[in-house]
């Protein structure tokens, strides 16, 4: 485990806000930053966690340090420790090895712990459904229908409309050009059965390798 997890002191928690000495410990996935589950812990759970790098909590049923995937191999990586305004709760960033929920689900809300972009992940949606479903009228599915290279072309016209507007043009008018550009790059994209989250992954890539 890395080094210098938390970047406060630890002797600044206050457990004694709540009659058991136990502090809430909120889990969020590192990567997707969805909310998995929440538990709690006292300052031996705490220090067992930060030691072994597997997120460990006080289990109020058992009355006994429980680290979360002893039984079921679904253990949560430690990646990074935060520590509230109050000093009486932890935001805890982890890597989750499996199901975070005992009935078997990605979080205890039953959500799916996948990365999301906001509304483009529902544009994304939106286009996907449009190229499978090609209801008529559709925009989408009328420049689809004429072929990769139109859509190509498509996607070079706006391109080369942001290049005007940003040298000039307005921010406003930059803005729309913008909107243009991602939303033909995202048909495209789609079209050769791509994701947002592909490009993403690549910078991200590129980024870690130009750290290293």
């Amino acid at each position: 485990m890395k080094k210098n997890i938390i970047n406060f002191d630890i002797n600044q928690i206050n457990y004694s806000k709540d009659v058991t000495g136990l502090i809430p410990a909120i889990i969020q996935d590192d990567e997707t930053l969805k909310v998995l589950m929440l538990g709690y812990m006292n300052s031996e759970a705490l220090s067992q966690t930060i030691k072994t790098g597997q997120v460990t909590f006080f289990s109020r049923s058992k009355q006994r340090l429980w680290t979360k995937g002893e039984e079921s191999g679904n253990f949560l990586l430690l990646k990074d420790i935060l520590l509230d305004c109050d000093s009486d709760s932890l935001l805890i960033k982890v890597n989750p090895q499996g199901p975070t929920c005992h009935k078997g689900d990605d979080t205890c809300w039953n959500e799916k712990n996948i990365v999301t972009y906001g509304f483009l992940s529902q544009l994304e949606g939106i286009i996907q459904s449009r190229l499978i479903e090609n209801p008529k009228g559709s925009y989408i599915s009328r420049l689809a229908q004429k072929g990769m290279n139109s859509i190509a072309q498509k996607v070079g016209e706006e391109a080369n409309e942001t290049i005007i507007a940003a040298i000039s043009e307005g921010d406003e008018r930059l803005a729309n050009e913008c909107a243009d550009l991602l939303f033909h790059l995202l048909i495209l994209l789609k079209k050769r059965n791509l994701n947002f989250q592909d490009i993403d992954l690549v910078l991200k890539k590129r980024h870690h390798q130009s750290i290293t």
